[in-house]
């Protein structure tokens, strides 16, 4: 009898569905934001930095407003200090 265990494996600038946990993903400060908006600036920023945390989540950014209103402002910010050096 042969078994076999499911898993997935994830390409380039895809992760596995639902949050990664906390203790993996990058930490900001963004008290007072929603959380939608926070998952979509720590996307943005980190994608703009070029890290292995870089995501954009495609449904959530056309879907959601705030998602997609924290990943501009997370790449755009993000990106400007990675220029800056």
């Amino acid at each position: 009898m042969t078994t076999f265990a499911g898993c997935t494996t994830t390409g380039p600038g895809q992760r596995p569905a639902g949050p990664l946990p906390a203790t993996t993903r990058p930490v900001y400060n963004l008290a007072g934001y929603s959380p939608a908006f926070k998952d979509g600036y720590i996307d943005g920023c980190e994608t703009a930095k070029k890290t292995s945390y870089g995501f954009k989540d495609q449904r959530r950014f056309v879907a959601d407003t705030q998602y997609r209103l924290g990943w501009n402002d997370g790449f755009s910010l993000c990106g400007r200090h990675r220029g800056g050096k």
